[in-house]
């Protein structure tokens, strides 16, 4: 399992949203959520509901992933 913090996937959001060519108001309309919360997830913020960051991953095509012992779970996305 990797480890990550909450700077990281701010990191990661960013750069996938900037690949996709979104703007921050673009990414939050897409995905039903506030401007705000796309600008705070991106600066780290370490607490969000889980259902509006799976709405901004889902937009963004990428997958939240659990890992158990050897094997792993997927949740959302098309895994």
């Amino acid at each position: 399992m990797t480890d990550f913090t909450f700077k990281e996937m701010g990191a990661a959001l960013r750069t996938r949203r900037r690949e996709l060519g979104l703007t921050q108001q673009a990414l939050a309309e897409l995905a039903g959520v506030g401007v705000v919360l796309v600008i705070e997830l991106e600066k780290g913020k370490s607490t969000v509901r889980l259902d509006r960051l799976m709405a901004l991953l889902s937009a963004l095509g990428l997958q939240l992933r659990l890992e158990f012992g050897g094997g792993g779970m997927v949740i959302g996305g098309d895994a």
